[in-house]
């Protein structure tokens, strides 16, 4: 009964989605997956009896009211649900435009918030079912140059997931935030991560890390998006699923320091915390 699980999988047409889905219909699953183009969908993953694909922009969400019922209407329910949308905008705070910043937070913020909207009720209805959003260790650790605004968009999903996971809890729904590290995909390629239109030349830092990114980090990435759908797919078997996921060594490293920086931080400060009581 395992296998007969439904899965509702955005960005489904590359990067981790795409090999989850791939990896989700060679184990039986019914999968629907998403993309903003059907004809990337059928080059990337095929024909399958077991799949549904929709051509689905995540940002309109009558769109993705439709697309949830489709899922609904083929296959009677939605078990799993996998946040996967997004993209990367590279770019220093100032340099970025209003609609640049914007855009982002539409993808990966209100885009993952329509997909809840519309999932959540069946899940409630059923009284089980179970929410990955897939966020970054750039949403827990955010001093990477030129990254603000999309770390910014994953620190705005971790603290919604936080919510969800005890809004979802007394209806038998799993919430797991995952916070992946550098995961070897398209996902810091030309057609993926966005650079500004208007780079201001004063941001040496922004301009040293988006280089590394585009042209070191990827390519090169540490860890394998096979086994971090397999761990996805394993954890979504669990009775007692984590709410926090961090994937990657390297992530788990980036937490740590972040951890022990907080710790160093808020001690070093108590006076000046203690001191607004009345």
């Amino acid at each position: 009964m395992e296998t007969k699980k439904v899965w509702f999988v955005t960005g489904a047409s590359k990067g981790l989605g795409k090999t989850l889905v791939t990896e989700l219909l060679k184990q039986g699953y019914d999968v629907v997956g998403t993309s903003r183009s059907n004809s990337s969908l059928t080059e990337a993953i095929g024909e399958h009896e077991n799949f549904l694909p929709i051509e689905l922009d995540i940002v309109h969400d009558g769109e993705v009211k439709e697309a949830v019922q489709k899922a609904v209407d083929r296959f009677g329910r939605i078990d799993v649900v996998v946040n996967n949308a997004g993209y990367s905008q590279i770019g220093a705070l100032e340099e970025l435009s209003d609609e640049e910043a914007r855009t982002n937070f539409d993808v990966n913020v209100f885009g993952s918030l329509n997909v809840i909207r519309h999932t959540a009720s069946h899940l409630r209805e059923q009284q089980s079912g179970h929410i990955f959003n897939i966020a970054s260790v750039g949403g827990l650790v955010g001093n990477f140059p030129a990254f603000g605004i999309y770390c910014s968009t994953k620190f705005a999903v971790a603290g919604f997931t936080e919510a969800l996971a005890v809004e979802m809890k007394p209806f038998g729904v799993h919430t797991t935030l995952v916070y992946p590290g550098y995961f070897r995909t398209e996902f810091l390629t030309a057609g993926s991560a966005k650079t500004p239109t208007s780079p201001v030349d004063a941001y040496v830092s922004a301009r040293e890390s988006e280089a590394q990114h585009l042209q070191q980090i990827n390519g090169n990435q540490p860890n394998d998006p096979q086994k971090g759908i397999e761990l996805l797919i394993r954890v979504s078997q669990l009775d007692n699923p984590p709410v926090h996921l961090v994937m990657g060594a390297d992530a788990y490293e980036m937490v740590q320091q972040k951890i022990n920086l907080l710790q160093e931080e808020t001690e070093k400060w108590k006076e000046l915390t203690f001191s607004t009581g009345f």
